[in-house]
Parts: C-alpha cells; structure tokens; sequence
C-alpha cells in the first residue's frame, strides 16, 4: 500500500515496434498469422504425442512440455501486442504490466531448463543406450520438469519482488512492445542499481547454468557420434539431436543477446529485434523444426490421421 501511495504511474503505455500505421498494419497480419501457426502447431505437437503410443517416450514427453510451454509463452505476449498495433491508445495497466512480466520470467525459466533437460536425455539416449531405460525413468522426468518449474517460479518471484519496490512517477510511456525488465527500470524515478544486480544474477546464472548442461551434454553427444564407424550410423545419430541443438541455438543466441549484459547497453532497435524472436518467433519455429525434421513424429501423425479414418477421406 505504501508503494502505491507513493506512485503516480498506475498504467503505462506500449509504445510498441513503430509508429507508423501502415508497418504496423503489416506487423499485425504477420504477428497475427505468426501466432495462429504457433497455436496450432504446438496443439498439434501435444495431441499427436498424445494420441500416438509410440511417442509416450522421455524425449517426447519433454517435447510435449516445451509444446505447452510455447502455447503458454506466445499467449502471454502476442495477444496484447496484436491489440495495440491495432489501437492507439496502447494502455497496460500496472498490475497487468507486471502479471505479464510476471509469467513471461517464469516461463523462459522453464524453457532454459527443460531444454537442459531434453539435452541431457540425448546425451543419455547417445552415451548410454542400454542404461537409458533405467536412466530416463518416469519418475527422474518429472522431476527434471519440477525442478525446471521451481528455478522458474524462484527467478520470476524474486525479479518481480525486487521490480515492485521502485517507484514510477515520471514517463509512463514502455519503449517496447511488452513488459520486460530494462525498459521498465528505465522509467523508475529511483535508484535501481539493486534491482539491475537481481535482475542480472538470475537471469545470468539461468542461463549459464542452463547453457552449460546443454554444452557439456553435446560436446559427449559429437564426441560419441565421431566414435561410430559408419557414416549412416553417425547420420541416424545426428539426426536424433539436430531438430534440438537447432532449436537451442535460436533460443539461447536470443536470450543471451538481451539479457547477459548491462542494463546501460540497452539497444532499443536491436533488443527489440532479439525480443520478438523469444517471445513471438521461437515458439512458433519448435514444433516446425521438431516435426518437420523428425520421421517419428510424421509417421505418428499419419497414424493419428489413419486411426480416425481422415487420410482415406483425402484419397
């Protein structure tokens, strides 16, 4: 109550990617189109890995996670940022303000992890293939999945707590098409050294932490895969990891770009850029890169399709 008291600001303003009408027309359809594919492909993910037996798998089981996790990711984002590129108001409230900051810490939280995670079922599924059923067993998934949902729910409690005890009484105006923490601190009319130093170490050991199991996981996975003798066995090798060091690279080049520097380097023009390729882009490029280049999941699909009789009506 005496933060509020003590703050004037109780909305704030997006003021979003540009201000020209007619770009940001173009950036709704594409946002919008951007958005639709990413819904239906990582509800499309979810329900196949559902519905097909032979995907009821470690791998896929974390697949269905970070399926889920996408949804629920680009929903925090991409609704709102569609509504103010089509108004001209473009008003956050406080609280949805930092809701939404809110849920997009935690959720890129669990990403970091849970890709760790899928990294290191590789590693096990490459390194360690007659250990892998006892290894990956039902029990060590879901606690890697609850392990990756408390570093989340930690980083995006503290940064949030640490956001709310500065005062906005100046601009109220986000140079930014969401709620993420460097514009926000630049408009706080009080020191906010403390807070850059939490937002700063969390974010920072997330993705370190969560950087270096990734990398230390594929340095044992290429190294096991140079150890194969035929090249259409280290090819079947390779394949099995690609989809997902393909997708780690997008997300971590992004994210790393942003947030692993001081706030002082804040680039509008390029940490924008960066930012629509975590929060929009990335989640609808998942479920393209791991179904497209995995057979398992298109032969799932087809038998999905079979099972209820749609591929015959197609014939």
């Amino acid at each position: 109550m005496n933060r509020r008291n003590e703050t004037n600001v109780s909305d704030f303003i997006l003021l979003g990617l540009t201000d020209s009408n007619e770009i940001q027309l173009v950036l709704f359809n594409l946002f919008l189109l951007i958005y639709l594919v990413t819904v239906l492909g990582n509800a499309g993910m979810i329900l196949i890995i559902r519905l097909d037996l032979q995907l009821h798998t470690p791998m896929y089981f974390f697949l269905s996670h970070l399926s889920f996790l996408d949804l629920s990711y680009s929903t925090v984002i991409t609704p709102k940022t569609l509504e103010n590129l089509l108004t001209s108001t473009k008003h956050i409230s406080f609280g949805g303000c930092f809701s939404q900051m809110y849920f997009f810490i935690f959720m890129a939280g669990i990403e970091c992890f849970l890709l760790s995670s899928m990294a290191y079922d590789r590693y096990v599924a490459i390194c360690k293939p007659l250990q892998y059923p006892v290894i990956m067993s039902t029990a060590l998934c879901c606690s890697l999945i609850t392990a990756s949902c408390m570093i989340g729910f930690i980083d995006s409690t503290a940064t949030v707590l640490g956001m709310s005890t500065l005062h906005f009484c100046k601009s109220n105006v986000i140079h930014h098409f969401f709620c993420d923490t460097a514009p926000v601190l630049a408009l706080s009319c009080t020191d906010t050294r403390n807070v850059e130093i939490i937002v700063f170490v969390l974010a920072g050991s997330t993705l370190v932490a969560s950087l270096i199991i990734v990398s230390v996981s594929y340095v044992s996975v290429l190294s096991a895969i140079l150890k194969i003798n035929s090249t259409s066995g280290k090819r079947k090798a390779f394949s099995t990891c690609a989809s997902h060091l393909l997708g780690v690279t997008i997300f971590y080049a992004s994210m790393i770009f942003t947030y692993l520097k001081p706030s002082r380097s804040y680039s509008l023009g390029k940490d924008q850029v960066a930012s629509v390729f975590y929060t929009i882009v990335i989640p609808m490029l998942n479920p393209l890169i791991y179904s497209l280049r995995n057979k398992e999941v298109k032969n799932a699909f087809l038998r999905v399709m079979q099972k209820r009789g749609i591929t015959r009506n197609f014939r």
